[in-house]
């Protein structure tokens, strides 16, 4: 008989948990072992001195033992998935941490993978808590993407339209899921920098391994080497909810549809002691299979949850956290779940408390993260069809040899994201001297038409539907063209053509037709008409085209100039005069902007700033009115949100225009009045005032808005603005006077998926009037 102790074995391991539950711990039962051993020997040893000789010699061998020579049973941890529920695994960790027990292996799916690889690979419980409170997971389950990462065209397309459809060979698809789930991959890579060079999972602080579904072939695929972040992505990448991940070269969905619970993989890495976690689903009974989701997740969980029956019979401290009423996705419920699994490891506390060692419990030190800086050296990509490299460049907005920060890396990885021009994207970080390569992975999306639609209403464009379509890839690479068609009381288009070309100059074309009918100001139109008749109703008709040029300039700003060709036709058949046209003219210009925007949100920004200023130099014009002189006009707009307590934002704005030069003709004069539209030429909205009430060559208006969110979308706003607006409003020191105009609001907003709905009531104090304005739908 060995006298060492086969703690290592598997095959002893239930039996010495077995004895451990009644009360001693594994060191006492070594000796108590040994020494039952020894007093065996003992008594059948007094007959003789050869066997006193080996007893003599069996003492000293006994006492001579090191305690290094005393293994304790290694302690593997099983972590099965289950969505939000998986949450209370960090709950459990902390009661683990508590009692002082060191986890020598960890395996986990899904949610469990998630949990399980960053505690493998140095944090903490108390680490997890805080990043689990930290991470909005309201943008885990969509395709999120911050609004400062999208070009001017993208904040545009994303900010119009309510639904996009795929469109390929004259049918409409489907999308092929929720979600690419980018801000879970840049989330894992975030959190998991600190590993980025290791490719073998045993060599993390913890050796991991973790369980994906390779979809083509139905099989497991243990993970246990390459990219940490990945094998995360891929092991939560849970069906229908997220695209599948491209690993290898095998199509990985969700660990858990085939083992959530990888107990066998666990003890082959040499586990004695196996403590598993199960937070998956159990059965429905038939009156909660209301609905085809649960009936759908019912006949998935049936095979996972037979399994689970053996499974748990395997498990030595096997622990069940009371989340039945929690849902996969009920993430805003993370404190309570985290809560609950704390709950679930204490009734089994007594028995965890034995696998510690009583005279030096473990404690595991918190994980100290290296500083956020990379030096770039290289950045290597596939080779792409469509897209060169200095658009992908232009995209990340740093280059080879560049010294970022990890927020810079994902904020290019976000701007490559909101192109939607690829289908996937993963990235890593290879060692490279003092610095990393950047390795991106791009698959470009095999689908380059898409047919959107939106819905809009205000009072001056009235009710209207966008049908729109875009291609890409159309006639270069890196192109964009769109067409919106807008049919409602006002029938409208624009179309757009873009190439961008990054850090490159980019060209453009866009042309596009606005019309409404309104009463407006009868300074508009510089007729002599009766005075007292302060407006007058006319039909009015815009149509712009545009050639230009733009680029980035210090990686933030957006610099471009360009051709315009305008045609504009205004008429009134409430004019008492024998022609009703009052000008049907085309007016040639040229152009420069800058303009910069990094609000959060273009309805209800809670920070940010932008920047948008122009000059328009009309040079042409076939001139109707036989009045035309060529002259400018000038404009500049800026406007900050800060939020200075909990859901209360404030949002100043000012904004000026001027013309240079003689004057010549009125209709693109600043015409302010009116709420929620989109404006054409210059008009501007103002508060207190109906829609293009106030004109003049030249004005300067300020304002500022209170918004407090009273529930998750529904916001509460009060609004004022003042403004000056006159012909030459600054040949003179008039301008800096008290506002001669001023206008308030007071709203309410709800943001919804086609758009914000919202009602204002608006007064000024210089009328006796006051407008309700309601708008819905995303602005077109």
């Amino acid at each position: 008989m060995s006298l060492i102790p086969l703690f290592v074995s598997s095959s002893r391991s239930k039996s010495f948990f077995s004895i451990k539950k009644k009360g001693a711990s594994w060191v006492a039962l070594f000796f108590q072992e040994k020494i039952a051993f020894f007093s065996s020997r003992l008594s059948t040893a007094i007959g003789g001195l050869t066997h006193l000789l080996s007893i003599i010699f069996f003492l000293f061998s006994f006492f001579s033992f090191s305690q290094d020579t005393i293994k304790r049973p290694k302690i593997g941890l099983v972590l099965s998935g289950g969505g939000a529920k998986g949450l209370a695994h960090v709950g459990v960790l902390k009661v683990l941490e508590q009692a002082g027990v060191k986890i020598d292996y960890i395996g986990g799916t899904s949610m469990g993978a998630v949990i399980g690889g960053l505690y493998a690979s140095g944090y903490n419980a108390a680490q997890l808590d805080s990043i689990v409170s930290a991470t909005n997971f309201d943008n885990l389950l969509i395709d999120y993407v911050p609004r400062s990462s999208k070009s001017f065209y993208e904040k545009r397309n994303d900010e119009l339209y309510a639904f996009v459809l795929p469109f390929n060979k004259f049918r409409i698809g489907v999308p092929q899921s929720l979600s690419k789930g980018m801000f879970n991959y840049n989330l894992f890579n975030r959190l998991t920098l600190h590993a980025r060079h290791v490719r073998d999972f045993n060599q993390l602080p913890t050796p991991f391994l973790c369980i994906a579904t390779d979809i083509e072939l139905g099989k497991e695929v243990i993970l246990d080497h390459g990219v940490l972040a990945q094998a995360l992505f891929a092991s939560s990448a849970l069906p229908s909810v997220f695209s599948p991940v491209i690993l290898d070269g095998k199509l990985l969905v969700d660990g858990g549809v085939t083992n959530n619970y990888p107990i066998e993989e666990i003890k082959k890495l040499g586990a004695d002691i196996i403590i598993g976690v199960d937070v998956q689903s159990g059965l429905r009974d038939k009156d909660q299979l209301q609905d085809a989701t649960k009936i759908l997740f019912q006949i998935t969980n049936l095979e996972m949850i037979e399994k689970m029956k053996v499974n748990a019979k395997e498990t030595d401290i096997y622990i069940k956290p009371d989340i039945k009423d929690i849902g996969v996705i009920s993430f805003e419920k993370a404190k309570e779940i985290i809560l609950r699994g704390e709950e679930a490891a204490f009734t089994v506390y007594e028995d965890i408390n034995k696998l510690a060692n009583a005279t030096s419990p473990y404690q595991k030190p918190k994980l100290v993260l290296p500083a956020d800086s990379l030096q770039i050296v290289n950045i290597d990509c596939t080779l792409l069809e469509h897209y060169s490299k200095p658009y992908i460049q232009g995209k990340l907005k740093f280059k080879p040899g560049s010294k970022i920060s990890y927020k810079d890396l994902e904020k290019g990885i976000n701007n490559l994201d909101a192109t939607r021009n690829f289908g996937t994207i993963t990235y890593s970080l290879e060692p490279n001297g003092s610095g990393d390569d950047l390795i991106l992975n791009l698959i470009e999306n095999p689908i380059s038409t898409y047919l959107k639609f939106g819905l809009h209403y205000d009072g001056l464009y009235k009710s209207a539907v966008l049908a729109n379509i875009t291609n890409k890839n159309t006639f270069f690479k890196n192109d964009v063209a769109s067409f919106d068609l807008i049919i409602g009381d006002n029938v409208r288009y624009n179309l757009d053509y873009y190439i961008d070309n990054g850090y490159n100059l980019s060209l453009g074309f866009n042309s596009q037709l606005n019309q409404f009918n309104k009463n407006v100001t009868r300074e508009i139109s510089r007729l002599s008409i009766d005075p007292s008749q302060n407006f007058i109703n006319i039909n009015f008709l815009d149509l712009t085209h545009q050639l230009y040029f733009q680029s980035i300039f210090a990686q933030k700003f957006l610099i471009g100039a360009g051709l315009e060709l305008k045609y504009l036709n205004i008429n009134s058949e409430t004019l008492t005069i024998s022609n009703p046209v009052i000008d049907r003219s085309y007016y040639g210009s040229v152009f420069a902007y800058m303009k910069f925007d990094s609000f959060n949100s273009q309805y209800f920004p809670t920070k940010g700033w932008y920047l948008s200023s122009e000059i328009h130099n009309y040079l042409l014009s076939s001139d109707y009115t036989n009045k035309f002189n060529p002259y400018s006009i000038a404009k500049a707009d800026a406007g900050i949100a800060i939020k200075i307590i909990s859901k209360t934002v404030l949002k100043i704005q000012t904004e000026a225009g001027f013309s240079i030069g003689n004057k010549s003709v009125p209709y693109f004069d600043f015409v302010l009045g009116g709420y929620g539209f989109i404006p054409v030429n210059n008009f501007k909205p103002f508060y207190g005032y109906d829609f293009l009430s106030l004109a003049g060559d030249s004005y300067l208006k300020s304002s500022i808005a209170v918004d407090y969110e009273i529930f998750k979308k529904n916001h509460l706003n009060f609004s004022a603005n003042y403004a000056n607006i006159e012909n030459n409003l600054f040949d003179t020191l008039d301008w800096i006077s008290l506002p001669k105009y001023s206008g308030y609001a007071l709203g309410y907003g709800l943001e919804t998926i086609i758009g914000p709905i919202e009602v204002k009531y608006s007064w000024s104090p210089e009328t006796s009037q006051g407008f309700t304005w309601f708008g819905i739908g995303f602005w077109f």
